[in-house]
């Protein structure tokens, strides 16, 4: 998860609209740092507070709610100089992986002074700028499944939460929530208390249960119908078998019926009536062909003539114009010389004008040489009749080629009816025939008659063992409920006996691999690496204890401030990555009262590697000149901002690219 937007608009003391770019995908190799400094009062806390209601909306922990209600706490947080008209408005816009994709959402959540039943408007905003109401209806279940509220505070977190950690020998009841919540013992829990409400319910139901009704004739009802049922089947599977024998005789009685003839005596006025319409459509097809032949298509029988014809009218016409042409431009010519003649033009050059002119007027009509004389004598309307009668010529060519094939069609289908005719049964033959297939289809009918009867007394005996079965499972149920209300509450002592011991093995297993982790993080942030061997964590409390390498306490007073809040940060940093997940880590006033070394070890090394995003919000004291000219060298710097806070106003600016150095 990556946040990549944060959007304020008359929120706290940002007035107006300012957005944050907090993408720290700036190059090739991105840097995880977000900086963002503010002096103490200058908003902060605040934009802590933003992402936090962003997400969680009224579940959100936020830092200066305290008992406000909800619509109380949106109230304080509109801007001061906001005009009461105008909307507060939070947009948190990050990025996560969904079915191994990339997907963003934005978060908008946007209220009015004094807002309607004291909530907020929340919009989910997705990659296809819509706006996906069935996930803005789950969003706190979805959000649950990404950074749940538990563990949230284990991701999100300020110096003051580090300090009270640091300074209390139990983690304060925030983190023990946290805790609970990624070590899965929430559930465990839960499950106690469901079974004790079972429990409860259970022995509810006994002191409510009544004197239970004889079983033995609903038993001997359904033995009865089951036995009827099963014979019935029987019955139902003979008839099925004779249906099939049945159908086989009738088969092939109808088989030798149409093999014999029968059917084609059946039907031998149809055959005839259908010969004599074949008959009929042949002579008109005959009738056609004769008026195609009567009219243009003996033409067909010279097409090279037509073609050669064709050729000579447009050849004649083609020289036709060339001569009209020549006669054209002869007369301009003779216009261009009398022109020219009245010009200060030299003779000689006239007559190499006019030389040339008759030479090219000779030589276009040369090109056009008609070598023999024109015979067919053809005008542009003759050779477009000609045209005419090519083209009806090609259609004639073509009806008279399907008319043929169709002719051929009838008559091969009129020797078919023939043949039909002349093998059709005699009378006689016919008669005995059809009196055997009629046998059988009377024969099958019949039987399906009797399965179908069969067939409906198997389904009312069906419906009345459901019946019976039912009553039988009314009762059944009630002294099967009983006894398993019985043995619900005998057993469930034992059942919570053994969830205990469940927690408790999962409690060992999982802070064993914590414990393992917070040392690990606890001696990379410290600068004395001999001063612890082991920690371990209560199983109950999650308190710390801290072993030397001879296996002997090393009590937590005689830490240090400054290595107390490293401790602190180690266990924040050790549960994060025992979480397993990968998510965005923001810390407000991050460094405290740390000395130099312990100010150094945490800017070199916690910093850059406590996630793929860490958003830091420090004052001028906390990440001074030498610690971000540090970050800076070791470029883990994405984003500079500077939180400029206007105390005339009350109003804070956001500066981009800026810091106090």
């Amino acid at each position: 998860m990556i946040f990549l937007e944060l959007v304020l608009q008359n929120f706290g003391p940002y007035s107006g609209k300012q957005v944050i770019n907090l993408d720290p995908r700036t190059e090739e190799n991105p840097r995880p740092i977000l900086l963002l400094g503010g002096m103490n009062g200058g908003g902060k806390t605040t934009l802590m507070d933003a992402i936090r209601l962003a997400l969680y909306g009224q579940r959100a922990q936020c830092s200066t709610r305290g008992n406000l209600s909800y619509g109380d706490f949106l109230n304080q947080c509109v801007n001061s100089k906001a005009n009461p008209i105008d909307k507060t408005r939070i947009e948190l816009l990050f990025e996560h992986i969904e079915d191994d994709k990339p997907v963003k959402y934005r978060i908008v959540r946007y209220w009015e002074k004094n807002p309607k039943d004291g909530k907020d408007t929340l919009g989910i905003l997705g990659d296809n700028d819509t706006w996906p109401e069935s996930l803005v209806n789950i969003w706190d279940d979805y959000i649950e499944n990404i950074l749940p509220l538990g563990i949230s505070n284990l991701f999100l977190f300020d110096g003051e939460q580090v300090k009270e950690l640091a300074e209390q020998e139990t983690p304060p009841q925030v983190v023990i929530e946290a805790i609970r919540g990624l070590l899965g013992l929430e559930l465990a829990d839960k499950l106690a208390i469901d079974l004790e409400i079972l429990v409860n319910r259970k022995r509810k139901e006994m002191a409510d249960t009544k004197d239970l009704a004889n079983l033995e004739e609903i038993e001997k009802r359904l033995l009865q119908q089951q036995e009827n049922y099963h014979t019935t089947e029987q019955e139902l599977a003979k008839f099925k078998n004779k249906i099939e024998k049945l159908e086989t005789i009738q088969s092939e009685a109808l088989d030798k019926f149409v093999s014999e003839g029968g059917k084609i005596a059946a039907e031998r006025s149809q055959l005839e009536e259908k010969q004599k319409e074949k008959t009929t459509a042949l002579e008109t097809i005959r009738q056609s062909l004769g008026e195609l032949a009567a009219d243009i298509l003996p033409l067909a029988l010279i097409p090279n003539l037509l073609s050669q014809v064709e050729a000579q009218g447009a050849n004649e016409f083609r020289n036709q114009q060339v001569q009209l042409a020549r006669d054209v431009l002869l007369e301009r010519d003779k216009r261009l010389l009398e022109w020219l003649s009245q010009l200060a033009i030299a003779s000689t050059q006239i007559d190499k004008i006019q030389s040339f002119l008759a030479e090219d007027v000779d030589n276009l009509y040369a090109s056009s040489f008609q070598a023999e004389a024109p015979w067919l004598l053809a005008d542009e309307e003759s050779l477009s009749q000609l045209d005419n009668v090519r083209y009806h010529l090609q259609n004639a060519r073509n009806i008279a080629k399907q008319k043929l094939g169709n002719l051929k069609n009838i008559e091969e289908e009129i020797i078919t009816l023939e043949r039909q005719v002349q093998t059709a049964a005699e009378p006689e033959a016919y008669q005995k025939l059809r009196d055997a297939v009629d046998a059988a289809q009377n024969e099958v009918v019949q039987a399906k008659a009797n399965y179908e009867t069969t067939r409906q007394k198997l389904v009312a005996l069906t419906d009345a063992i459901e019946i019976t079965k039912k009553e039988l499972k009314d009762y059944t149920d009630k002294n099967i409920d009983h006894k398993n209300r019985e043995h619900i509450i005998t057993s469930a002592s034992k059942v919570q006996q053994t969830l205990k011991v469940f927690r408790e093995k999962l409690t060992l297993r999982k802070l064993n691999k914590l414990e393992e982790e917070v040392k690990n993080c606890f001696l990379y942030l410290l600068h004395k690496s001999d001063l612890v061997f082991r920690i371990a964590i209560d199983t109950k409390t999650f308190a710390l204890s801290l072993f030397d390498f001879d296996g002997k306490p090393v009590p937590k007073h005689r830490l240090s401030a400054g290595e107390k809040q490293l401790l602190a940060i180690a266990f924040l940093w050790g549960l994060a990555k025992v979480s397993g997940l990968r998510l965005p880590v923001a810390i407000d006033t991050p460094l405290g009262r740390l000395d130099s070394s312990h100010r150094n070890n945490l800017v070199e090394k916690y910093f850059p590697a406590a996630s793929h995003q860490v958003i830091l919000l420090s004052t001028d004291t906390e990440i001074g000149k030498k610690e971000v000219e540090t970050l800076r060298k070791n470029e883990a710097i994405a984003r500079e901002y500077l939180l400029k806070y206007d105390s005339a106003t009350r109003q804070t600016t956001v500066l981009e690219d800026r810091y106090f150095w």
